[in-house]
């Protein structure tokens, strides 16, 4: 249940007839793992605890450069050299006392993720490389847990929602794809592509927490910040896919 000061606190989400306090409960009762606290885990986990989010778990190995204030909106200047989780956890709990926070200071790898997986709902990735996002693809589709996978870089932005028994990352991008050779440290982002995409991972955690709804299911997304264009492009399971051809 939700005490009086969530109630004041959510009030405007609550009064939308799509989201109503149902949505609300279910939301205070979901568990998320969010991978990367870097340009998009930043603005998807803010988002995310001032809509209500009951729980988060929280990866990263890094810890807070000068480079990473101009786009990773958790962190300040008195929190360099820090652990980003740690730092995160701190901010994130300032923004909202009720979410609970597991922060966990740690490469993502083939080893750590099923245990990183107990217990969640749905993942969110901010990875920025094809190697975590496919590990995390696996892990996700022999878990069968639904993942948002995004990615941004320069002034372009994609995601996809992976549900159970569906086409998956691999199916999707079978090798690694073109951003993989570009890296924000190495190319560039706006920090307003990451602040973007970031919250529109955070949304569409909201539509499928809250309110059931997968618009991205086999479906990936593109942004162009240049010229403000949004497109999505269909894309089916594949048969011979290495990873998740065997699932139904």
């Amino acid at each position: 249940m939700l005490d009086d000061a969530q109630l004041l606190r959510f009030s405007r989400q609550i009064l939308l007839p799509e989201w109503d306090i149902d949505a609300q409960l279910k939301l205070s009762q979901a568990r998320v793992l969010m991978i990367g606290m870097g340009g998009l885990g930043c603005p998807a986990a803010m988002g995310l605890a001032r809509a209500g989010l009951g729980y988060l778990r929280i990866v990263d190995f890094d810890t807070v450069d000068e480079s990473n204030l101009q786009r990773q909106t958790l962190f300040t200047t008195p929190d360099l050299g820090q652990p980003k989780v740690i730092a995160a956890k701190r901010s994130l709990h300032i923004i909202n006392q009720w979410l609970e926070i597991d922060a966990i200071q740690n490469r993502v790898s083939e080893q750590n993720l099923p245990s990183l997986l107990e217990g969640i709902d749905l993942v969110l990735d901010g990875s920025d490389n094809f190697a975590t996002r496919d590990a995390v693809n696996k892990a996700c589709v022999d878990a069968k847990i639904p993942l948002l996978s995004a990615a941004a870089i320069g002034f372009e932005g994609q995601m996809t929602l992976i549900m159970p028994s569906k086409a998956c990352y691999r199916c999707l991008f079978q090798e690694a794809p073109d951003d993989d050779a570009r890296r924000c440290a190495d190319t560039g982002v706006l920090a307003t592509t990451t602040a973007t995409i970031g919250a529109m991972q955070a949304h569409a955690a909201l539509l499928f927490l809250g309110m059931g709804l997968t618009p991205l299911a086999e479906r990936l997304l593109l942004w162009d910040g240049l010229n403000l264009n949004q497109r999505q492009i269909r894309y089916h399971k594949d048969p011979q896919c290495p990873v998740c051809a065997s699932t139904n």
